[in-house]
């Protein structure tokens, strides 16, 4: 496994309450944006797309985290479906691949978070689907508008595991995400964030401030030579992919369309 040496500065309890205030108030801020742009009919993809990554690289920005990106970043815009897996391990998972990722990437999300005031209903605006896992029923309807949302051009995120991990490693991977690339014909791209679990360690509140975090890029994996009845071996598969991600040593930059997220950080 890759290891960044980080250099830890636990946030004090002062720090604690400036970046979960901090955090608030810049989410705050860009849901009445792109609240209230939709109710004057001025809200665009482009605009949703510009709006997530501002907010990301600020919420990165109150924790200074010192990110960078490894791998080859696939064209987005090929006319394929593009489903990023990632692992799970931290609240910000979310900001670093807005941040150094492009596309018009939007997270499956679980159900509960849109009962949020102004936040649900801004990621409703923003086309972010949902995911009920606790109605089977429902969680079908909701894979089925994510999937219309892939043919239109958004690039899906999901996490594999459904729920954060401790200590950065994978967790044993659901079949949902797969069903959805199967059933989309999608190309999956594996992608790991190295080091993320260590800033906001899962189910605490402890801060821990200018980690080094490394984002990487794995080897897409074209879904459309798998049937149903493969859909062990896809999920074996990707997952040797990401375990890849971890143990290979630091390489290249990414390449893509996308500048360095540690240019954006700045």
């Amino acid at each position: 496994m890759l290891r960044l040496q980080p250099v830890t500065e636990s946030a004090t309890l002062a720090r604690r309450i400036g970046v979960v205030l901090g955090t608030c108030a810049v989410t705050l801020y860009y849901c009445l944006v792109v609240i209230f742009r939709a109710l004057f009919g001025r809200l665009s993809r482009r605009d949703i797309d510009s709006y997530t990554r501002r907010w990301s690289s600020l919420l990165l920005r109150l924790v200074r985290v010192r990110l960078s990106v490894e791998g080859q970043v696939p064209d987005f815009n090929d006319g394929r479906r593009y489903l990023l897996l990632c692992n799970h391990s931290s609240h910000y998972d979310i900001p670093a691949t807005f941040v150094a990722l492009p596309g018009s990437i939007r997270m499956l999300t679980k159900k509960e978070l849109f009962r949020i005031p102004f936040f649900g209903r801004a990621m409703r605006l923003a086309e972010f689907p949902s995911l009920d896992r606790h109605n089977r029923e429902q969680a079908l309807k909701d894979l089925e508008i994510a999937k219309r949302m892939m043919e239109s051009g958004i690039v899906l995120w999901a996490a594999p595991e459904g729920t954060r991990s401790r200590d950065g490693r994978l967790l044993p991977f659901k079949k949902g995400c797969f069903h959805l690339a199967l059933d989309t014909q999608a190309v999956i791209v594996p992608v790991v964030i190295n080091g993320i679990h260590r800033v906001l360690p899962a189910r605490t509140w402890q801060f821990n401030l200018g980690q080094a975090v490394c984002l990487r890029v794995g080897e897409p994996l074209d879904v459309s030579g798998y049937g149903v009845e493969q859909l062990e071996e896809l999920m074996a598969k990707t997952r040797q992919r990401m375990e890849a991600l971890f143990d290979q040593p630091a390489g290249e930059p990414a390449t893509g369309d996308t500048p360095l997220a540690a240019e954006q950080l700045r």
